[in-house]
């Protein structure tokens, strides 16, 4: 082959490496976990172009890091995690009214995280009864505002239904008035997941035969602490679905930290130990793969990068060729 034939040939070649390209979906928001020890990764999730446009950070104010952003460049929707030791405290209502009445476009809340797990499981630990006092006195009053609430985020265990059902009649009881039955409402219901992606739909299931017409929201998800191939399969797998399926109003993947630090395993966090975009990180973002391993210290070349080998090779074959047919 004749060198400016080869030339061509190579340059053709290189053009050709692409990483799969991800999907995008307006489902997608951000589990925000904040990073003091790496506060620039903080920013990563905000940058320009990204997938996201909503997220929480399992309390009632938006994250200091993203205070400036409106509700249209980046929802926030505040949660009431726990009970307080005052069921009539109204502290979480008052906290949400001042944001709307400061301006922000609190469209919708969430209620108690993991309700039905103790504080050792990372659960809230509340008993329904309890639960349905402290939702007369803050849930209640922000539905007659207009803002769409939650229920209670629960955990992939069997416990889960039981005690949001156990919640409702107990709340219903509350407002119920003599002789008049009436039932405390919401308008979509967070479940979470840890796990492979047979149960996670099979979870999705459960809930919607409990709570039939109902948007879910999947607001915790992964599969923790299993080798990178499979952990990407769960990911690719589980955001095909729950983007096709229409029950799905939104989800979140819980994974926004570095490998190193990740509490799930190394290969479900969506930055390497360096602070890089693994290829999942990427993916949720809307962005390509990046190639970076979970494990990588350090920062690794980008796939955008590959824009500079081509030129710096397509130099250097061009530089050959004319020298060959000098000669």
């Amino acid at each position: 082959m004749a060198p400016l034939a080869r030339l061509s040939a190579v340059l053709s070649s290189l053009l050709l490496i692409s990483p799969a390209a991800a999907d995008t979906s307006a489902k997608r928001g951000l589990v925000f976990t904040p990073n003091n020890t790496w506060p620039q990764d903080n920013y990563i999730w905000t940058r320009s172009p990204s997938d996201l446009t909503w997220y929480y950070n399992y309390g009632s104010v938006p994250s200091p890091v993203y205070s400036n952003l409106t509700q249209s460049d980046f929802e926030f929707v505040p949660m009431l995690w726990g009970a307080p030791s005052d069921t009539s405290d109204t502290t979480f209502l008052s906290a949400v009214k001042e944001l709307i009445s400061g301006g922000r476009n609190v469209t919708h809340v969430f209620s108690f995280n993991e309700p039905e797990l103790s504080n050792d499981y990372g659960g809230s630990d509340i008993e329904p009864s309890v639960a349905a006092e402290v939702w007369v006195a803050n849930i209640i009053p922000l539905q007659k505002l207009g803002v769409k609430v939650g229920l209670p985020s629960c955990s992939g265990s069997t416990e889960s239904v039981p005690w949001l059902n156990q919640m409702l009649s107990n709340c219903s009881k509350l407002i119920s008035t003599s002789g008049t039955t009436k039932n405390c409402t919401y308008d979509f219901v967070p479940l979470h997941w840890y796990g492979n992606f047979e149960g996670l739909a099979s979870h999705i299931g459960t809930y919607s035969a409990a709570f039939p017409n109902s948007s879910l929201w999947v607001t915790e998800f992964n599969l923790n602490d299993q080798s990178l191939a499979t952990t990407q399969d769960f990911f690719n797998t589980s955001l095909e679905y729950l983007d096709r399926l229409d029950s799905i109003g939104r989800y979140s993947f819980f994974g926004a930290f570095r490998a190193s630090v990740s509490n799930v395993g190394p290969n479900a966090a969506m930055l390497s130990a360096g602070g890089e975009l693994t290829d999942i990180g990427a993916w949720y973002l809307g962005e390509t793969a990046t190639g970076v391993a979970p494990d990588s210290s350090s920062p690794a070349m980008r796939l955008w990068d590959r824009s500079t080998l081509f030129w710096t090779l397509g130099a250097s074959w061009l530089g050959s060729a004319m020298f060959l047919a000098a000669i």
